[in-house]
């Protein structure tokens, strides 16, 4: 089967992608956050591609990427003044706006939502393929649908090498983890729709204060944005999460793994199972980059199960909760 040519950051390789783009071609490129399946958000049989690659249901929808401001008027003529304040904030970065779309932006691109999902990355080389591709470019996880999400090209190319044409190879994610969503489409209070590498605390102090709601969603017919489906992000190898702090069982069944957050928690385990930490200090930065990275190869080691240790619940451990929750989701 044929695989996916790799191109890197020349400048004629990004002159190239931003072509590809342009003609309604399937692209992988990095982002701080993972790296996305993109493809022009204005050609809807692109968009339809995307969804048909990863076999994502048409319920959910995707977030547009932009590289200036210019962009996001486009997509949405009215924007809330708190959305202009985060975008000033924190863009380019890794956050995604929920926007009211203007009547121009593909229904299937928003899932039928009157809202569209936006974002402007800060990844440098994303940056300069947008540049250079001049249009908004739709890019979910460049990853089978609910499979572990990539954060290396290798990844890219071991889900999805035989589906696209083309992958560009930036280096490994610096953040590890989607973006965070915030909703600021509408009249009332700002709600946060995914933890990410943001917190609602950081945003709220780049409001002066202004509260965003940061109750989960839960899982909807008609979620608004990415990432809000029960069971997302999931190895084929059960998972079992335990407290943070604790230890796993001590007679595991058959051949498993334990994912501790440190090194010394790791070495702490019962005897009967294969050890292994996310960071040396348990630092949660550290944590995120190495989440998926860890999961997947994990995964690919044919365990019984992979015992996980929750890091603590405060600031990014909210978003690594949320992803280690809903990958051990069955």
């Amino acid at each position: 089967m044929p695989t996916a040519s790799i191109l890197g950051e020349s400048d004629g390789d990004v002159r190239m992608a931003g072509r590809l783009l342009r003609e309604g071609h399937l692209v992988a490129l990095p982002t701080e956050t993972v790296y996305g399946l993109a493809g022009n958000a204005l050609i809807e049989d692109t968009v339809r591609r995307i969804f048909s690659v990863k076999g994502r249901p048409l319920i959910d929808p995707l977030i547009v990427h932009v590289h200036e401001w210019k962009q996001v008027e486009e997509l949405c003529p009215d924007i809330p003044p708190l959305a202009r304040q985060l975008a000033d904030a924190f863009w380019p970065g890794p956050l995604t706006l929920i926007l009211p779309k203007a009547p121009s932006v593909s229904d299937l691109l928003t899932a039928g939502n009157p809202t569209v999902a936006v974002r402007m990355p800060a990844h440098p080389l994303a940056r300069r393929i947008l540049q250079a591709a001049d249009i908004p470019v739709a890019a979910p996880s460049a990853n089978p649908f609910g499979y572990i999400s990539p954060t290396c090209a290798a990844h890219v190319m071991d889900s999805l090498g035989e589906r696209i044409e083309w992958i560009v190879d930036g280096g490994p994610c610096q953040k590890g983890i989607e973006s965070t969503i915030v909703d600021v489409s509408g009249p009332g209070a700002l709600r946060l729709l995914r933890p990410g590498p943001l917190s609602p605390e950081i945003l709220s102090a780049s409001l002066d204060g202004t509260p965003i709601d940061s109750r989960p969603p839960g899982e909807t017919d008609k979620p608004v944005a990415p990432g809000l489906l029960t069971r997302h992000y999931s190895p084929h190898t059960p998972l079992l999460l335990v407290s943070h702090g604790e230890l796993p069982p001590r007679a595991p069944e058959g051949r498993c793994a334990w994912l501790a957050i440190s090194r010394a928690h790791a070495e702490a385990s019962p005897s009967g199972y294969e050890r292994y930490w996310f960071s040396e200090t348990g630092a949660l930065e550290d944590i995120a980059q190495s989440l998926f990275a860890m999961l997947r190869s994990l995964d690919a080691q044919g365990y019984a199960r992979i015992y996980i240790e929750r890091p603590p619940a405060d600031g990014l451990g909210l978003a690594l909760i949320d992803r280690l929750t809903r990958a051990a989701a069955r």
